[in-house]
């Protein structure tokens, strides 16, 4: 019986594959760049790691591989057309690996990148799973628009081709492991489910329904929306080699007050990882509010450059690892480190404070003011409220006031409440003094005043 185990990232919406080679050896398919998940289930199943593949160039994360390399002595297969700079084995269309009694084959299936090879997984003549990468996803296809705007069409018309010509031949009952899931700006999956089969996917993906290639096309550049813009650097920090992490990669160093006050002063910037209520009660003025969830890096990536130093605020009772492993997953590697003490040291130094305001949704007038909504377009599209302005979080990076947000008290609001903080913090940054944030969303709205949502 062939063993899987998935690793998932619930905050980029991605899977990572440990497959059990029965030999006492295991493969890991795409992995990313914090070894810890995957060396600690190995030495639980007594597996040593001996492959490590890449499907294609990952714009969304770091690449583990190289980690495992060298901790565990993996060899690191990868698409040859990748041009990896560093040690590794490149693979042809077509070409077989033999993994003991298994044998991987390899499908050049372009698509989401130039490069991008899927993985066929054999017993003896027998397909027993396909790893698809960003090929073929739960209910459909990973973008095709990141690398370059030029090839966005092409590749999705290569997609298709891949589609069609490769992947749709293999057996209904195949299991298909993708790397892109629910949550993952590479991709609009339909749901949460992670894993499938070639004939769920034949009978229920709604893109390979279309007609034809024109319109298989046109339907999946229309579902394309936004995406953080660190994805436009990290293809080539993967090609490059991310660098080993090193001994104390979690570490994120304590600093006084007075080398907070300085790095402020320098220009330096400044995350307050804490809950928004937290946030909201008492903050460093200028600080840029991501509470630490699943999605923090998502929006540290997505709000500010890598090469920036950063410093921290934290609650004693968060997680400094977690904060570090998501910051490194997406190639922030320049952590100063964290107050120590927190805001508590921050007030005992009798230090400035700044507030916002939260209510929550039932405590909003029927007719609440300005409201500006920083959901994603297509969850605005969903619904929200009446006359509200529509303007995406990722849109405010680099404290850029939008245009059409007029001057006077602004209610900000999302699905939740956490991103309104951050959209708040980059508005108070920019200087906006009348602000409030919605605990809650649209629909929490909507049940508290009996009132209808707008959809556009």
């Amino acid at each position: 019986m062939l063993t899987i185990h998935p690793v998932v990232d619930e905050g980029l919406g991605n899977s990572a594959y440990v497959v059990e080679l029965g030999d006492g050896r295991a493969l890991v398919v795409d992995p990313a760049r914090d070894p810890t998940p995957y060396l600690e289930l190995a030495r639980w199943r007594r597996l040593q790691i001996a492959y490590a593949a890449e499907t294609h160039l990952h714009a969304d994360f770091l690449t583990g591989s190289r980690e495992l390399a060298a901790a565990d002595g993996a060899q690191i297969l990868a698409p040859r057309a990748s041009r990896l700079g560093f040690a590794h084995r490149g693979l042809e269309d077509g070409e077989e690996v033999g993994l003991g009694g298994l044998t991987l084959r390899v499908l050049a299936t372009p698509g989401h990148a130039p490069e991008h090879a899927s993985y066929l997984l054999l017993d003896g003549a027998r397909p027993v799973a396909v790893f698809s990468g960003g090929a073929l996803l739960v209910g459909t296809v990973a973008r095709t628009d990141l690398a370059g705007p030029e090839l966005t069409e092409p590749l999705a018309r290569a997609a298709f081709r891949s589609l069609h010509g490769r992947l749709l031949s293999l057996p209904d009952e195949l299991a298909v492991y993708p790397t892109h899931g629910a949550g993952s700006f590479c991709a609009t999956p339909a749901g949460d489910q992670r894993t499938t089969t070639i004939g769920a996917e034949r009978r229920h993906n709604r893109l390979l329904a279309a007609p034809d290639e024109d319109a298989f096309v046109a339907q999946l550049l229309a579902s394309f929306g936004s995406y953080p813009p660190y994805f436009l650097r990290l293809r080539e920090r993967n090609r490059v080699g991310p660098e080993l992490l090193g001994r104390d990669w979690k570490v994120l160093p304590l600093l006084s007050t007075d080398q907070v006050q300085q790095h402020l002063a320098g220009g330096g910037l400044l995350v307050d990882a804490r809950p928004i209520t937290a946030f909201a009660a008492g903050h460093i003025p200028g600080a840029l509010s991501i509470e630490l969830r699943p999605q923090f890096a998502s929006w540290l990536g997505w709000l500010l450059d890598d090469t920036q130093p950063l410093v921290f605020v934290l609650d004693d009772d968060q997680d400094r690892e977690e904060l570090a492993r998501q910051c490194r997953t997406i190639g922030y590697d320049h952590l100063v480190g964290e107050l120590a003490g927190g805001m508590a040291a921050w007030r005992a130094a009798n230090l400035p404070q700044a507030q916002l305001p939260v209510v929550e949704a039932d405590q909003l007038d029927d007719e609440p003011g300005v409201v500006l909504d920083v959901r994603q377009a297509s969850e605005i599209t969903d619904g929200h409220l009446p006359g509200a302005i529509a303007v995406e979080l990722g849109a405010l990076a680099g404290d850029r006031l939008p245009a059409k947000l007029p001057q006077g008290p602004v209610t900000v609001m999302c699905g939740h409440g956490e991103r309104a903080m951050t959209a708040a913090s980059l508005l108070e940054r920019a200087g906006h003094k009348e602000l409030q944030v919605v605990h809650g969303g649209p629909v929490d709205w909507q049940r508290a005043t009996g009132q209808a949502l707008a959809r556009s």
